[in-house]
């Protein structure tokens, strides 16, 4: 079996599709899918691409997919100081600026915090100091026991939605760091909800406020690096947390 074929057909088996699936989506045949899964065939450039396109890979893994077939990559990485990210970056940045009075947080893949909005004290302010030593990972300041997770009303609810959001990432994206991450995460105390929930969203019950959070991400990225980051925005679920962030 071929390095880019034995990738193809991880990321099918990931996606829990067959051979014929995956061919009849990409417009294939299942034989000729079959012969490129075991080497059989090399697939060309632009095959590797659509197929990737089909099984939903990230642009990350898609570059290394082109590589295990011989090809270059197709979406640049750049950096995150770099001026072909600056109008990007400050447009996000305007976003989560605009946000305010609410908390908002911009990460990367990992959960890094790579910026945030002023609200975001309103979480951050008795959190251990060393917790806030850059590089900050959100996940990790969420549910450390000297962290978010002591003032976290609904502490077994989060926790529990964050493990399974980070859970469904790790298998989506097959990124080991998430892996590690996951089993850190795992550890830290707070229980885990087991039956059903309240309500029409997960919650996050801080001291006395209580929240929703949205996830946005780019649309149409391009660059591998924008691809991978998420502005994480919280709103207030009831009038008297709406009230109090007025004040």
């Amino acid at each position: 079996m071929s390095a880019v074929g034995q990738l193809l057909r991880s990321w099918r088996d990931e996606r829990r599709l067959s051979q014929l699936d995956l061919s009849g989506r990409a417009g294939v045949s299942a034989r000729h899918l079959s012969f490129v899964e075991t080497g059989r065939s090399r697939p060309t450039r632009e095959m590797i691409l659509r197929l990737a396109e089909e099984l939903d890979v990230p642009l990350r893994q898609r570059n290394e997919l082109l590589l295990a077939g011989g090809f270059a990559p197709a979406y640049s990485e750049s950096d995150l100081d770099g001026p072909p990210l600056a109008v990007v970056l400050s447009g996000l940045r305007q976003v989560l600026a605009g946000h305010g009075p609410c908390p908002a947080v911009l990460i990367d893949r990992h959960w890094t915090m790579v910026d945030a909005n002023d609200a975001i004290s309103r979480f951050t302010g008795d959190c251990a100091p060393e917790l806030l030593e850059p590089p900050v990972n959100v996940l990790r300041l969420a549910l450390h026991p000297r962290g978010l997770a002591p003032r976290t009303e609904n502490l077994a609810e989060w926790r529990t939605h964050l493990l399974h959001r980070l859970d469904r990432q790790a298998t989506a994206t097959g990124d080991p760091v998430l892996r590690e991450l996951h089993a850190e995460m795992s550890e830290y105390p707070g229980g885990e909800l087991t039956g059903g929930a309240d309500g029409v969203v997960v919650p996050l019950r801080y001291a006395g406020l209580n929240f929703f959070s949205i996830t946005s991400v780019l649309g149409t990225p391009r660059d591998v690096t924008l691809s991978e980051l998420a502005i994480e925005a919280f709103l207030p679920a009831d009038a008297a947390t709406a009230a109090a962030l007025g004040r």
